[in-house]
């Protein structure tokens, strides 16, 4: 039996924004519920890679995305102490775009909802959380959200690394490890600060910092669990340790008032068994949460809503269909994931376990020595084990209603 939309896809982030809109755009019934009331949320993710400027221009929508304010990285660097190492060169890659754009995700999110609202059988329903499934015959046949039932085809779960969806349908977590966690916070910018990137090394210490403009938002790692340790030392103790790890911004520390000012990312790598039951399919975070190494977790996840697009814009969601997501998408899943656990636990946690003198590990002195080698890191982090491409057609927007 027919339900009242084609497609109900639980979560409005990267995946589920690109998966309604590629569905939209081909003609597909699709509703999309967003919990929250807006896109606002700090420290997200917030880098657009080359993979995915790709996708935007195969859809003819990068001239007006670049209108937005993005800042350009086109190279990574790892710093220990005073000393700087190139690691990884975007500006060789064979793309439109061959740099990181950094941008708010709320602004891309918008800008996806303003070209899917093109489309009349396109629906995104803010404050509207999935609390359960309606399950017939052992098929999901949609769900209970926002205290009503909708009824739909297929259900797609895109609602991020706690995945209410994948809890509600019991599917099997295959748990890879995490030795770090990440504390996020913000420190203002001066005008003479360094502009780019930056992975910053030190005995015992690890912090990355994005270049937002007026501000940097930073990324300060810490071992697994230790985050009430790090408390009980106090809050001028942890000032202490960022001051230590950038000294350049150490006169600006005294920003960071409160712990209320930290926010804690529990880092989790780990991927579902199978990412679909009939009458579900789960992508993104849902389906394989991802390290922070390399920051490519909003980047795979629109990966798999392409891929998911292309295969189920035809309309047939039977469990054969959703099973080529899986295969098609696994593998990339899996090499992302053994590089981050290999950058995890070679390299981070062995600098968080060392307050010795810090020597920067034989890889990266030799992506610094060797430029040849810095396009391997930039492949890996830029455009990821297997890029996709748009498949799925446009039908006009009359056509689609």
């Amino acid at each position: 039996m027919k339900g009242q939309v084609q497609c109900c896809i639980a979560g409005g982030g990267p995946a589920g924004m690109m998966l309604g809109f590629l569905l939209a755009r081909a003609g597909i019934r699709v509703t999309v519920l967003e919990k929250h009331r807006d896109f606002l949320r700090d420290f997200r993710g917030d880098t657009i890679h080359p993979s995915t400027f790709e996708l935007l221009h195969e859809l003819g929508l990068l001239e007006d995305f670049l209108k937005l304010p993005v800042q350009k990285v086109r190279g990574l660097e790892a710093h220990f102490g005073d000393q700087a190492f190139p690691i990884a060169d975007f500006s060789r890659l064979p793309v439109c775009c061959p740099y990181i754009g950094l941008i708010p995700q709320w602004d891309f999110l918008d800008f996806l909802a303003d070209h899917a609202a093109k489309y009349p059988v396109f629906d995104l329903r803010m404050e509207t959380e999935v609390t359960d499934l309606l399950v017939e015959n052992g098929r999901v046949a949609g769900v209970k959200a926002g205290g009503v039932e909708i009824r739909a085809d297929l259900v797609v779960a895109a609602d991020g690394r706690s995945s209410a969806v994948r809890e509600l349908a019991k599917l099997e977590l295959l748990d890879r490890g995490a030795p770090i966690d990440v504390l996020w916070f913000r420190l203002s910018r001066k005008a003479d600060d360094p502009s780019d990137v930056m992975a910053r090394f030190g005995p015992g210490r690890i912090m990355v910092m994005l270049n937002r403009g007026d501000y940097w938002q930073c990324a300060f790692v810490i071992a697994k669990g230790s985050l009430e340790t790090l408390r009980s030392q106090g809050l001028e103790a942890f000032r202490a340790r960022v001051a230590t790890a950038a000294s350049f911004a150490a006169d600006r520390v005294a920003e960071i008032v409160s712990w209320d000012r930290v926010k804690l990312l529990t880092v989790q790598v780990n991927r579902l068994r199978d990412w679909c039951r009939p009458g579900l399919l789960c992508i993104g975070d849902s389906a394989h949460a991802m390290s922070p190494v390399g920051g490519v977790g909003i980047n795979l996840a629109i990966q798999d809503a392409v891929a998911a697009a292309n295969v189920l814009y035809k309309g047939d969601f039977g469990i054969e269909v959703l099973r080529r997501v899986q295969r098609r998408r696994e593998f990339p899943t899996r090499v992302t994931q053994g590089f981050q656990v290999a950058v995890q636990n070679y390299i981070l946690r062995r600098v968080l376990e060392d307050e010795t003198a810090l020597t920067p590990p034989l890889a990266v002195r030799l992506l610094s020595r060797y430029a040849f080698l810095r396009r391997i890191p930039a492949r890996m982090v830029g455009l990821g084990a297997r890029p996709e491409h748009i498949r799925s057609p446009a039908a006009s927007p009359s056509v689609a209603a």
